[in-house]
């Protein structure tokens, strides 16, 4: 693992300009994609830590330990949307406990992970330990079937993750399906005005909200919608481009039809009687006539609940009736999805309150994005996971192991009886 980190660090500038030339997202964008990877990479370094066993001397000549054994093959599903990061949320943690993997890359953009294969055989792993195979819905069914697969980690849509859960667990696999989300952020109105607002721009139009992680929905409490013309502003200013040219904020999607989608929910959304502030529909790039952009839009809108990836941000003001935390706690409790949430205040009470009402794996305190680094785990909860255990950290450890309890007894004399104890053992 930690060849395998130096060599990443090497090809940092290479395996970004893939993502970029493949997925779309800017060049220092990708960058933050390799580097979020690579601090998985050397967390796994020091996974022999976190596969210690337990032992506790539970009886006169008696012991009990644990062992965390490997499960043996293991299998990775990728999304589009982070071709380095999400592939050594995987790989990494699943052989340094002694596993092998079978990985499969988002046909959309290979590239970065078929790299990071190859480095990792520079690194020394040996043949066989990671296997990439390609494909789409036939190769993610071979992989849920397989009778030597033990266990399966996804991201990505709900609709796959959900399929993906299923049919392995069926099949008695262990599945960890990372899918959907809808994440919201509350501006309470004490927050540092321009940290918040340049934190919301960043969330939910950086790459091109491609993440599920972004930030679509804002909640304002009390007069705080008063910041919304600056926030229009503030996302009026970025640059629309390709993303391997200077200064672009936001790079093209992922394609056409992800493209049309989002316009599509955009109109259905001011059909229904939302005012969009700031119009990104019908976007064109000079320099790139036949790319497929969509620029920052900022949509007043009722459907809430749409998965959309498109750089698209909700902004829900206060209501006649008065909008507080409570109701910002319930509303956000009441979306079926549980990724990440942020509260934008200084009000340490407010934020604490907030923290422990919300229904949500991930919260932020004025971070907009919540990710926790990799020595804690990726927690999103309710809808935006199927199965109990999470990526990496300690959770990591647990879903690619399987503990194993050893009781042993080590007597110097022989037994004093010669008469079989048929009662339940009390370990006496």
């Amino acid at each position: 693992m930690f060849n395998l980190a130096a060599l990443i660090r090497r090809d940092t500038d290479k395996l970004a300009h893939m993502i970029t030339q493949e997925q779309g997202k800017t060049l220092p964008d990708a960058r933050g994609d390799v580097f979020r990877g690579l601090q998985v990479v050397e967390h796994a370094a020091s996974v022999p830590t976190l596969q210690m066993g337990e032992h506790l001397p539970v009886a006169t000549d008696m012991d009990t330990y644990t062992i965390r054994q490997p499960l043996g093959v293991t299998a990775g599903i990728c999304p589009f949307n982070f071709p380095a990061m999400i592939p050594l949320w995987m790989f990494p943690m699943s052989t340094a406990v002694g596993n092998t993997m079978v990985l499969k890359p988002s046909e959309r953009d290979p590239g970065a992970a078929v790299h990071l294969a190859k480095l990792a055989m520079e690194a020394g792993l040996p043949k066989g330990v990671l296997n990439l195979v390609h494909g789409t819905h036939d190769t993610v069914n071979f992989m849920c079937d397989h009778p030597s697969i033990k266990a399966i980690s996804f991201v990505g849509g709900d609709r796959a993750g959900r399929h993906i859960f299923a049919r392995g667990t069926a099949n008695g696999k262990r599945v960890q399906a990372n899918t959907a989300a809808k994440n919201h952020g509350v501006i309470v109105p004490d927050c540092n005005v321009n940290s918040t607002l340049n934190s919301i721009v960043g969330a939910a139009f950086g790459a091109a909200g491609q993440r599920c992680m972004a930030l679509p929905v804002l909640i304002f409490i009390g007069d705080s919608a008063k910041l919304i013309p600056e926030l229009v502003q503030r996302a009026s200013k970025l640059t629309v481009n390709g993303g391997l040219e200077p200064d672009t904020d936001v790079g093209p999607m992922i394609s056409a039809q992800a493209l049309a989608r989002a316009e599509q929910i955009i109109s259905e959304s001011e059909a229904m009687g939302a005012k969009v502030v700031l119009d990104g529909r019908g976007v064109s790039v000079p320099k790139y006539p036949k790319g497929w952009f969509l620029a920052h839009h900022h949509p007043k809108r009722n459907s809430r609940h749409a998965l959309l990836q498109g750089g698209d941000l909700c902004a829900c003001p206060r209501d006649h009736d008065g909008q507080d935390a409570r109701r910002a706690i319930d509303i956000i409790n009441a979306n079926p999805y549980g990724n990440g949430t942020a509260v934008f205040t200084n009000n340490g009470a407010a934020a604490r309150k907030f923290a422990n009402e919300i229904d949500v794996g991930q919260v932020g305190i004025n971070v907009p994005i919540p990710v926790p680094l990799p020595m804690f785990a990726f927690t999103g909860s309710r809808g935006s996971i199927a199965g109990d255990i999470n990526f990496y950290g300690k959770s990591g450890v647990q879903f690619y192991t399987q503990i194993k309890t050893v009781t042993a007894l080590w007597k110097a004399e022989d037994a004093v009886s010669t008469k079989a104890a048929v009662a339940m053992p009390t370990l006496k």
